[in-house]
């Protein structure tokens, strides 16, 4: 968990911003950065040798109930102004901003959308979103490795996310802690790429258990991978015997259809 895993930040570490924000103040950001990182550092080797493990499982235990507490208020929120929450996740390379990014192109004139994009430290997919003239923010964790719900409200107070659309939040590239963590997303979609083993679920039981929707990405390359469809579905459904599978290329255009339709239907 958060505090197992080293990725513990203290409040002020993570940034909240949009593109546009981070252009304007990039010079003064550049600066607090370096104080955080400083403060990161402090933090973990003064309480390194202080944990035993009966103070990390209570550690733990809290972060888990604050964060499905506020979780819920987040859901509450999206579900009274009808707004569809889908949390993405996957390992780093899967092509999940590649899959987000040519969604919204496909769909953004019948749709609207607001983009949450999570991620250590750079600009770089938020910029890629905001070419799209999509109201997007990004949150940089610093050495987190995962979003949680506290940055996901702070996040939305800070966008005018319009009733009855689609909230994309690309959560940070780690099949592990977000696993952990609600954010109050209505639906929590695992992508993978048959560049990746297909023993993923089995590595990673917890994201495929706490998942409804599991995309098989690049599937344009399995002619030239050693990647069996069948195996990690098989695998997925030993795991989740009610997660669904959507085959496709985010790059080449193939089976995006499929995603689009079921987008659309859970969406109403």
């Amino acid at each position: 968990m958060c505090d197992t895993c080293g990725c513990t930040q203290p409040d002020d570490a993570v940034k909240i911003a949009s593109p546009r924000e981070h252009h304007e103040h990039d010079h003064a950001h550049s600066h607090e950065h370096h104080s955080h990182d400083h403060h990161h550092h402090d933090h973990e080797h003064s309480h390194s040798h202080e944990h035993s493990h009966s103070k990390t499982i209570s550690v733990e235990t809290d972060i888990l109930q604050n964060n499905n507490l506020l979780a819920e208020r987040n859901r509450g929120f999206f579900e009274a102004k009808n707004i569809f929450a889908i949390n993405l996740v996957s390992s780093p390379g899967s092509g999940k901003t590649t899959l987000l990014e040519k969604t919204l192109a496909a769909l953004k004139d019948e749709i609207n959308f607001t983009v949450i994009e999570g991620d250590q430290q750079t600009m770089n997919d938020a910029d890629r979103i905001d070419a799209l003239n999509i109201p997007v923010i990004q949150v940089n964790t610093g050495n987190g490795c995962h979003l949680d719900s506290d940055m996901i409200n702070k996040a939305v107070k800070k966008l005018e996310i319009k009733d009855n659309s689609i909230l994309m939040i690309e959560n940070v590239g780690n099949l592990v802690c977000p696993s952990l963590f609600d954010l109050g997303e209505a639906k929590r979609v695992v992508i993978i790429s048959v560049t990746e083993g297909d023993d993923k679920p089995l590595k990673y039981p917890n994201m495929f258990a706490s998942s409804d929707i599991c995309i098989i990405n690049k599937i344009d390359l399995l002619p030239y991978v050693e990647f069996s469809v069948e195996k990690v579905k098989e695998n997925g459904l030993k795991i989740n015997h009610h997660l669904e599978f959507i085959e496709l290329s985010a790059a080449k255009g193939e089976g995006m259809e499929l995603w689009f339709n079921w987008l659309k239907e859970n969406k109403n």
